[in-house]
């Protein structure tokens, strides 16, 4: 028996031409035309120009292969550079705001950026009571932006792209419309893509290969190690700072290309200024790889005498990497640490963390240092890839563990102590190993360690327990990030004793009670003591 029309379990009306939003499970297919008219009509509201935009959220694309390290559990996105700008754009409170951050970090914006931008644009243009004001030189360059890119989008990117400026009242005929529509009915014509492999034949091919937003969401392994293998007249700076920033930003340690860019590296140093030379280093100190090729230290430090004077900060740089690799030469030491040398702060913080490395690790070392008055912490508080993962970090249970079982007064957390590392938790212990409560101690150790007499030293020790998560290592899980490596020698040399808890057997305890016994039996294999358990 047919149904009236209007009851409950009847076939709904007709959608109106404004109705587009689609239900669950439906594919989302707007007719820009009725768009158009409905939002440039007199009658529409902010509250109605909402309802247009009510399409799903920009999911972030991920980078690299999905280990759980990189991706929370349940599979979602893991917390890098993308998905930080992505966040600003979400955040945005004007478009102006948007424009800048799109402007002002060319190197991490995606093609999904342009998505997450127009949509946050469409929230501010119905945002309640007032809108904030839009200039249309603001639209227009967000236009140029987007022109200037489509080239790069994926079909998906552009379809959805094309749709928001329609919403957003962008003329069917301006430029943005017809660039994205042009895309659009390019690929839709166009033959499918031809495999990577030809983009090894030429330089250009390489660096739009590196660049290409699709490739740097899904590394290709095969195709970037095969650049090792690639003619040297291919190997332009710019393919090789890409590919070192590829290699950095996901963690990889490929020997393989790791002495591809050495070797480019002296084989070109005539060629190249400090600037580009920072690049090209970083990827050896963030990934703890002293390369095996003879000419690299030599080439540096001759690099570094030539161009010191230049480019005090790019010279920082490089010596930043190089402290990572406890390779600092000590030419380049005199100069950065001469009185006439300019120390903005981020430069006093950077020159900050070199001090220390002289003063710990080169003790033969007889030139100028950093004046005390200059020397600012290192890292204060935890570094800005643990903040963006704390969700996703193992220090919660492990410091409901150790409240537990030593009990509140008896570690710190997130200590700072100097010259400025960031301990994760600290325990003071007395010389028959009692761990004691850390207020009737003093937590920190003197520095620099050897001003002071050893005959003078507090008896108690501080014992350091660091996190080693998944991503304080290189791809691989073997090997520790340079920063981590280098943060966790300084704490040995200033005499902390360290006692580290691996991701592996973190994520192998299955719940609290397994997790106390695992730092029980920790904390007794270095000959602990403490009282019963509290809580």
């Amino acid at each position: 028996m047919r149904r009236p029309r209007g009851e409950p379990g009847s076939r709904a009306p007709r959608p109106t031409e404004g109705a587009i939003c689609a239900g669950p499970g439906e594919s989302w297919s707007p007719s820009p035309n009725s768009m158009l008219r409905v939002l440039l009509s007199a009658q529409a509201s902010s509250a109605r120009l909402s309802g247009l935009l009510l399409l799903p959220p920009v999911q972030p694309y991920c980078l690299g292969p999905s280990k759980w390290g990189d991706r929370p559990p349940g599979g979602g996105s893991h917390v890098g550079p993308v998905q930080g700008l992505q966040r600003l754009l979400e955040q945005a409170r004007s478009p102006g705001e948007l424009l800048r951050w799109l402007g002002q970090n060319p190197t991490k914006v995606h093609a999904h950026h342009y998505l997450v931008a127009l949509r946050r644009l469409g929230q501010l243009l119905g945002s309640q009571p007032r809108p904030p004001p839009v200039e249309q030189a603001t639209l227009q360059d967000l236009s140029q932006l987007i022109i200037r890119n489509c080239p790069s989008f994926d079909i998906h990117t552009i379809h959805v792209c094309l749709h928001l400026a329609v919403l957003l009242g962008f003329p069917s005929d301006g430029p943005l419309v017809r660039a994205l529509e042009q895309e659009r009915r390019c690929r839709l014509h166009s033959k499918p893509p031809p495999s990577l492999q030809p983009v090894l034949h030429g330089g250009q091919r390489l660096e739009a290969a590196l660049s290409c937003p699709r490739f740097l969401r899904h590394p290709q392994q095969h195709l970037i190690r095969s650049l090792a293998e690639a003619r040297p007249e291919e190997l332009t700076p710019q393919v090789m700072v890409l590919l070192a920033q590829h290699l950095a930003r996901h963690r990889l340690r490929e020997p393989q290309l790791l002495e591809a860019i050495a070797h480019f590296l002296v084989v070109q140093e005539a060629q190249l200024n400090s600037k580009v030379v920072q690049k090209l280093v970083l990827p050896f100190g963030r990934l703890n790889y002293l390369p095996l090729e003879e000419q690299f230290m030599p080439c540096l430090e001759r690099i570094l005498a030539r161009e010191a004077g230049v480019a005090p900060l790019a010279t920082v740089n490089i010596l930043m990497s190089l402290c990572q690799l406890r390779c600092l030469p000590f030419r380049a030491l005199r100069f950065v640490f001469s009185p006439g040398t300019p120390h903005a702060l981020i430069m006093r913080r950077y020159l900050s963390l070199l001090d220390t490395a002289v003063e710990l690790e080169l003790p033969g070392y007889r030139g100028p240092r950093l004046p005390r008055r200059q020397q600012v912490p290192i890292f204060p508080q935890p570094l800005i890839t643990d903040r963006a993962r704390c969700k996703y970090s193992h220090k919660d249970i492990v410091a409901e563990g150790l409240r537990q079982l030593l009990g509140e007064e008896k570690y710190r957390q997130d200590l700072t102590v100097p010259p400025g590392y960031c301990t994760d938790f600290l325990l003071c212990v007395s010389s028959s190993g009692a761990v004691l409560p850390v207020r009737t101690q003093d937590p920190f150790l003197p520095y620099p360690p050897r001003s002071c007499p050893h005959a003078t030293r507090d008896p108690a020790q501080r014992v350091v327990l660091t996190l080693r998560e998944r991503w304080h290592f290189c791809r691989d899980g073997r090997v520790l990030l340079g920063s981590r490596a280098l943060r966790e020698r300084h704490l040995g040399l200033m005499g902390y004793q360290l006692l580290p808890l691996p991701f592996e057997e973190l994520e192998s305890q299955r719940g609290l009670p397994q997790l106390k016994s695992y730092l029980r039996q920790k904390l007794q294999a270095l000959g602990l003591r403490w009282g019963p358990e509290g809580g």
